[in-house]
């Protein structure tokens, strides 16, 4: 690792100064698309993540997606609701670390569990009361520093990655979700139509 790669204030510096003088700089765009399998397959699926800053660099993961038993799925492979603890821990681990590099702190130990509680009765609509979603979400975090490190300097790393921690603060206050549906029928047209010596299916579109 180089020392630009291990400075945090180094590669955060000339991007504050840009997003001080662009505020439009600062707005930038996160993807994850689903790819198609097997779709006879309601248990299985699977989520590639899209490098939208520096387009046609894949990173070359390909993340493969279960249901949970709990709702008629298989468990065999880690279900969304697992995925959504995992982007919670990862995002606010990376926010310490990266914290704990800017106050100099020496970090031996951290680890970061998130527990998610689903009472899945929403889910499958057996009771309308129930709302659809985790109820509770739960972070706990455990850092261990060198030997010396003042109690403030903690104190001051663990406020600042709690306020700083976007995936955290995102589920803490919410945010509006869009969904647009593109859902057609398949239409059938005869070989004729087509000119050509079979029947061929073709995306039903409407006027467009």
């Amino acid at each position: 690792m180089s020392a630009d790669q291990a400075s945090v204030a180094s590669r955060q510096t000339p991007l504050r100064q840009l997003y001080a003088e662009r505020p439009d700089a600062a707005m930038i765009t996160k993807r994850v698309r689903t790819i198609t399998q097997d779709l006879r397959d309601p248990f299985h699926s699977a989520a590639v993540p899209e490098n939208v800053a520096h387009p046609g660099t894949p990173y070359g993961i390909e993340w493969d997606l279960g249901v949970d038993e709990a709702i008629g799925g298989l468990h065999d492979a880690p279900n969304p609701g697992e995925l959504l603890c995992a982007a919670l821990a990862s995002c606010f681990e990376l926010t310490v670390r990266m914290i704990a590099n800017l106050l100099r702190i020496e970090l031996e130990q951290l680890s970061v569990e998130v527990t998610g509680k689903v009472d899945v009765r929403g889910a499958l609509a057996i009771d309308t009361s129930v709302p659809v979603g985790f109820q509770t979400m739960a972070t706990s975090v455990r850092i261990r520093a060198a030997n010396g490190t003042p109690p403030q300097l903690l104190e001051q790393l663990c406020a600042a990655s709690e306020r700083l921690c976007i995936d955290l603060q995102t589920l803490r206050y919410g945010v509006n979700v869009n969904v647009a549906f593109d859902a057609q029928p398949v239409e059938l047209l005869p070989s004729d139509a087509l000119g050509g010596g079979e029947q061929h299916l073709i995306a039903s579109r409407g006027n467009d």
